[in-house]
């Protein structure tokens, strides 16, 4: 009985081998291409892209996508929202992608969604923009159904962010932001909840692109004497104006967003001056989906996935891939994106978040049925704006990576969030 196991085990395993292998065969008579709009040329931006192209990898090793190999079109967007639109438009205009990733910028993200995907009905899924003027559009209706995000709403960290405050004991906070639309929404989120809290906020100033000095906003931010500096930057201006904070004496008790989570930033400020420095993020729930997503990075790449938004160009890319097969082979942006819904079914049959779970998807999928993805960040559910929830952390620097300081499930999140309101 038990050789009759072994052989029966055996040849499904040869079966779904063979499937697999055929399949793959298959999907190399066409190829489709898909657009990508992301931050390659920074080091924190370059893994997110690694990581849309491992789930490309994994999409094309289980046959494609109906029948056709995928090949993801690349393009810098140097966090610039004119080099981003550039770089939109060639790949919906020259490359004729029906879905673009990207971008991580809300700054970037918004004009491209303006501009380019809505006016060409292209899908366009965001790993990493967070501002919550991409919900008020679609509730304005301006979206068009065609923009999708696996990344918590900027309302999360700041609010959690307002908590670190609360949890150390400031009674004040500055706040450094970056002027465009990430950060000025997360400037007026944090500064809502903050004072929602009694911390009084001394100053709140905005940070822009390529100034030779942050000098006088730096001066600015300090003339209040604040216990504390909330970051609302990226690691570039967020170097040049932390060197400028500590050199003019400023406190090295800081709170900062998620964009700062970055080996760059941390040795170029320098791992001695962030010892009373929290910073916020997103995180995945604790389920197995999400544990088997960081075996999978470390297989690939060698390391943890530590760096921002990982896990969300993971699911951000694999859902865009799920909706594409469900639609069909020449399928447009907005049939695409009407699937959506069904490949995150929680009706669905679950499916695993890699090659096999894809190949599952495609029959059950071919046999009118939908799917529940399991995937990096969980369960992903996304609401009628495109938006999805998500648990958080608070992290701190050490020497070669980041350390989790606090961990909220969703369902605190939440909590805390009503008791602000």
């Amino acid at each position: 009985m038990k050789k009759d196991m072994r052989i029966i085990t055996s040849a499904a395993g040869l079966a779904a081998a063979l499937a697999l292998s055929a399949g793959a065969a298959a999907a190399q008579e066409c190829t489709t291409k898909i657009g990508a709009v992301l931050p390659t040329s920074v080091d924190w931006g370059r893994p997110i892209a690694e990581t849309a192209q491992f789930v490309v990898d994994q999409v094309n090793e289980a046959g494609g996508v109906a029948g056709c190999t995928i090949e993801m079109v690349l393009r810098d967007s140097q966090v610039d929202p004119k080099v981003g639109v550039d770089a939109a438009k060639a790949l919906v205009d020259l490359d004729g992608v029906q879905v673009l990733l990207g971008a991580v910028s809300s700054g970037v993200s918004m004009p491209i969604l303006t501009s380019v995907t809505v006016p060409s009905d292209v899908l366009q899924m965001s790993c990493c923009s967070s501002s919550t003027a991409f919900t008020k559009l679609a509730q304005e209706g301006k979206t068009n159904g065609l923009f999708f995000r696996t990344f918590a709403t900027t309302g999360v960290q700041a609010a959690v962010g307002a908590k670190v405050a609360r949890d150390q004991g400031y009674k004040s906070v500055a706040i450094l932001y970056k002027n465009d639309d990430w950060g000025q929404d997360l400037q007026a989120l944090v500064t809502r909840d903050l004072e929602a809290l009694g911390i009084t906020v001394t100053s709140s100033t905005a940070i822009n692109d390529a100034q030779p000095s942050f000098r006088a906003e730096v001066t600015s931010a300090l003339s209040g004497n604040p216990d504390a500096l909330y970051l609302g930057l990226y690691p570039n201006e967020g170097t040049a104006a932390v060197r400028e904070w500590l050199s003019l004496g400023g406190t090295q008790n800081m709170i900062m967003a998620n964009a700062l989570k970055s080996d760059e930033f941390r040795d170029n400020v320098g791992l001695q001056y962030l010892g009373n420095a929290l910073g916020t993020d997103t995180a995945s729930p604790r389920v197995a989906s999400a544990d088997d997503f960081v075996t999978a990075y470390e297989a690939k790449f060698g390391s943890a996935p530590n760096g921002p938004g990982l896990a969300n160009s993971y699911d951000a890319t694999m859902i865009a891939l799920l909706a594409m097969e469900a639609a069909g082979k020449d399928a447009t942006g907005d049939q695409i994106a009407s699937q959506i819904t069904r490949v995150t079914d929680p009706a669905g049959t679950p499916i695993t978040a890699d090659s096999a779970g894809f190949a599952q998807a495609r029959d059950i999928l071919a046999g009118g049925g939908s799917v529940m993805y399991q995937g990096a960040t969980g369960n992903v559910r996304f609401d009628a704006n495109g938006d999805v929830s998500a648990p958080a952390v608070v992290w701190k620097y050490t020497e070669d990576s980041v350390e989790e300081v606090e961990y909220l499930s969703l369902t605190e999140v939440d909590d805390f969030i009503a008791s602000l309101n």
